[in-house]
């Protein structure tokens, strides 16, 4: 089977482990994977930050690793890909705010291709208008911008994840396996010892 396409969209302060772990295992069951962010190219350098459930109200927020980015955001045709990916953190709520990334969203939910969210990457899909009528889950502070873009709000354990069609999300990176899993599976991609 040959690798499928994928586009990551992320920004500065993307969670580590949503962007990181998605990255390296598709990379490692033989997809490409373009990194990308607005405003930057292929070699920049994002930030990424690492959240923790260390028993507050909500996470705690530390400073992750740089990442990579391995493509040019101007240079992405979202119809030469395959499939989406939107890792959480904090970069979703710049995101969410360019109308690129907003219409690069649609296209992927429009032509029924797989994307995989989690997290606050939920509000991108908040913004892009394509949540009405689908189950998504995300952080549970984004269950009201989830229900008011009209989508039901997937309250889910921590560590699982909810396909809906095209549509593979989970509440945070403690549910990475189980989510890569239904995102291989929404692929295509079959992973045997």
């Amino acid at each position: 089977m040959a690798g499928k396409r994928i586009l990551m969209i992320c920004g500065d302060f993307s969670e580590d482990y949503e962007t990181m772990v998605p990255f390296q295992t598709l990379l490692a069951v033989g997809h490409r994977v373009d990194a990308v962010c607005p405003d930057k190219k292929a070699g920049d350098q994002i930030a990424t930050a690492i959240h923790d459930f260390e028993g507050q109200q909500t996470y705690s927020e530390k400073r992750g690793h740089n990442f990579t980015l391995n493509a040019s955001f101007a240079e992405v045709r979202p119809e030469s890909y395959d499939a989406l990916v939107l890792p959480g953190g904090r970069g979703p709520e710049y995101l969410r705010m360019n109308g690129l990334v907003l219409e690069m969203v649609r296209h992927f939910f429009a032509a029924g291709k797989p994307v995989a969210t989690t997290c606050h990457g939920a509000q991108v899909l908040a913004a892009a208008g394509v949540l009405k009528g689908r189950t998504c889950s995300a952080y549970p502070a984004c269950r009201p911008e989830v229900e008011m873009a009209g989508g039901t709000y997937a309250d889910i354990a921590i560590d699982a994840a909810v396909t809906d069609g095209n549509l593979v999300s989970a509440p945070a990176w403690p549910a990475n396996p189980a989510w890569l899993a239904q995102f291989l599976a929404a692929l295509g991609t079959r992973v045997s010892p």
